[in-house]
């Protein structure tokens, strides 16, 4: 299987209705970050996080309805999923749940990342919320599809709690660089500037005990690239921002 990027499609509201679904609980996101940092977790912290989350899987869906639709089904099914992620490189994530599903045994075309199997275990949590944003998009899918996006959830938001206990750790972004390309025997010249795309998250502040949501953001745009980096940022912003102008 062979991925390209491309750049997702919309399909009628499924975008505006997938947003009003609040699938995960901040206590479901809070136990997958206990199960990898003894950091505490804010509420907007699980806020963003779920919504991130949300983001990726409503994308997901969206393409492997996409699929089904070829073949006038609605009900999707492990190949739909195997084609959202080969059309649309953006959504290939949660590496780590690849190796273990068989829906992906010789598929060449997703990489397989080197992580630990932690986050495999807590996979059918995520079932009812899962099941939510399908009937938002207006389909369902087979147990084996139902199992991986569980999977997918599971692994994904387990990497985001890594990355986002990293930036509390190292106090910011530390993955921004430079590379300077030359000819050997040419005179070395100086690196290009490099731009932050991202300059309010490279540094944080705050204590290095607790988990912010400008924490899971920064660990956001580590997971993530393309337009569903900035789309699930702005939504992840805008889902905590309205969490606490409604919180009493």
């Amino acid at each position: 299987m062979t991925t390209q990027p491309a750049r997702p499609e919309r399909i009628g509201h499924e975008t505006a209705s997938a947003m009003d679904v609040a699938p995960f609980a901040p206590s479901l996101v809070k136990a997958v970050f206990r199960d990898v940092t003894p950091m505490h977790v804010s509420r907007s912290a699980a806020w963003a996080a779920a919504s991130v989350t949300r983001t990726v899987l409503t994308e997901i869906i969206a393409g492997a309805r996409r699929s089904a639709a070829g073949e006038a089904r609605k009900k999707l099914i492990p190949t739909d999923l195997l084609s959202a992620i080969s059309r649309n490189v953006e959504v290939e994530v949660a590496g780590t749940w690849y190796g273990h599903s068989p829906t992906f045994k010789g598929e060449t075309g997703v990489r397989s990342r080197a992580r630990k199997p932690s986050a495999v275990v807590g996979a059918h949590r995520f079932e009812a919320g899962i099941k939510r944003l399908l009937r938002s998009q207006g389909a369902t899918a087979v147990p084996v599809m139902l199992r991986d996006l569980d999977g997918i959830a599971s692994v994904f938001l387990t990497d985001l709690a890594r990355d986002a206990a990293m930036v509390v750790r190292e106090g910011g972004i530390r993955r921004f660089g430079t590379v300077t390309l030359g000819t050997s025997g040419d005179p070395a010249a100086p690196p290009p500037a490099f731009e932050n795309p991202f300059p309010d998250l490279s540094v944080r502040s705050g204590d290095r005990r607790t988990i912010g949501r400008d924490d899971v953001l920064a660990a956001t745009t580590m997971q993530l690239f393309g337009d569903i980096r900035q789309r699930a940022l702005t939504e992840a912003r805008e889902a905590t921002r309205l969490t606490v102008a409604c919180s009493p």
